[in-house]
């Protein structure tokens, strides 16, 4: 028997759920559908979300030859046999087919050049899906001969209504007295992601013979701690343990951390996807007190493009332990947060005459740069001046927090400053 989220795949765009701001009535991506006049696309969003599933519908809509590759198992000669397949479907001016890449961040540089003269000659449509940002994962190249469609996490509303339907049209849930008595474990464990919902839902339905079910809380959490295993496999729970990987460094316990990455390693996830979390926490959760730390990432995320797996591991893993038994600070990640939320509170203040860029005679003459102090001239390369806006004079965004680094940091900053950094 065929999965449930395969058995409920919708087959129109008035079928599918969520997305709205791409498909719903007059959004941009429907009406590019509706025309009949698609471009190259890469469908950028978290995983259940339904990219492979509009990318089916767009072809059925418009009629096309569809070709799926998966970046997991699939090469530049499965790349160029399918292309070579969809020439010689081009007679007649029928519109090219649609060649659709599941997780197209996972091709390498190569194959995704071999893709391009197709691309640019219109022999076929691209569609891409991705979890990744593909600034990060798409070559420069192919990124400018392709739109990028941003997917969103499903609303409660729209989960509700997964399940909702499901239940009355599924050809074996609706044979079923299924009843919802509460909503909330579904929705929790399925964190936004629609297959991983519907298979939640299945496994609660069909867990005995007996065709009455009523769901509960209690009942979900049960039966989903009884078969983690199924929600473990394949990297489904993506974010849940990229999650857990941060919080164990963030908590300073490298045993819980090292678990954390062997989980995602063991469920197949990307080692640039790991590198690039541990490179976010250097800044985010240890930062000023232990610099080291951000050298450390940075370092790790291009040596394991260097190595790739096996050996990666061991790289993630010194990476990991480093960041884990690292002292913490988020003072630097607390600072611009403040100063973002204060620029959305006070909007564009003006820069101070003294420092603002005074490349033209016109510009002196409006005072541009006048008693400007250059800092290098003074004893200890210092001098006290305002940088801030009038308006936010005296605003304190920067905080040294309680460790060794930063301590010396605000003690440079009240020998300076008095009582301007006087914390």
């Amino acid at each position: 028997m065929r999965p449930l989220a395969e058995r409920m795949r919708p087959q129109t765009l008035d079928e599918y759920i969520g997305q709205k701001h791409l498909v719903g009535k007059g959004a941009v991506l429907r009406q590019a559908i509706e025309s009949g006049k698609i471009p190259s696309f890469i469908l950028w969003g978290p995983p259940g979300v339904g990219k492979t599933t509009l990318a089916s519908i767009i072809a059925k809509q418009l009629d096309r030859p569809f070709y799926t590759l998966s970046a997991i198992n699939s090469g530049v000669k499965d790349i160029r046999e399918t292309i070579q397949k969809a020439k010689g479907q081009q007679f007649f001016n029928r519109p090219n087919p649609i060649l659709f890449i599941d997780e197209i961040h996972r091709f390498s540089k190569s194959q995704q050049d071999s893709l391009l003269g197709a691309v640019e000659k219109g022999i076929i449509t691209l569609i891409g899906a991705t979890t990744e940002n593909p600034s990060f994962e798409v070559i420069a190249a192919l990124l400018s001969r392709s739109q990028v469609y941003i997917l969103q996490h499903l609303t409660k509303e729209e989960l509700i209504q997964l399940v909702d339907t499901a239940i009355k049209q599924d050809e074996y849930l609706k044979e079923k007295n299924i009843s919802i008595k509460e909503y909330d474990a579904l929705l929790k464990f399925s964190g936004g992601d629609g297959r991983k919902l519907y298979n939640i839902l299945e496994l609660i339905c069909n867990y005995d013979d007996n065709n009455a079910v009523e769901i509960t809380n209690d009942l979900v959490a049960q039966k989903i701690q009884q078969n983690i295993a199924i929600y473990d496999k394949g990297g489904e729970q993506h974010y849940d343990i990229a999650s857990a990987l941060i919080k164990s460094i963030r908590g300073s316990d490298p045993n819980a951390a090292v678990y954390w990455l062997a989980r995602m390693l063991e469920g197949g996830e990307d080692i640039k996807f790991i590198a690039r979390r541990l490179l976010i926490a250097a800044s985010e959760d240890i930062g000023l007190a232990n610099p080291n730390a951000l050298l450390m990432a940075t370092t790790c995320f291009q040596a394991v493009q260097m190595i790739g797996l096996p050996e990666a591991r061991i790289i993630l893993s010194q990476a990991t332990v480093y960041l884990a038994t690292s002292p913490k600070s988020n003072s630097a990640y607390m600072a611009i947060n403040k100063a973002q939320k204060l620029v959305r509170e006070t909007g564009n203040l003006s820069v101070p005459l003294p420092i603002r860029n005074a490349p033209t005679d016109l510009m002196k003459k409006l005072d541009y740069g006048k008693n400007y102090k250059y800092a290098h001239d003074f004893e200890n390369n210092f001098v006290s001046q305002e940088f801030l806006p009038d308006e936010i004079s005296g605003t304190k965004l920067f905080e040294p927090q309680q460790n060794p680094p930063e301590q010396k940091i605000r003690q440079r900053l009240q020998q300076f400053w008095k009582e301007k950094y006087n914390y």
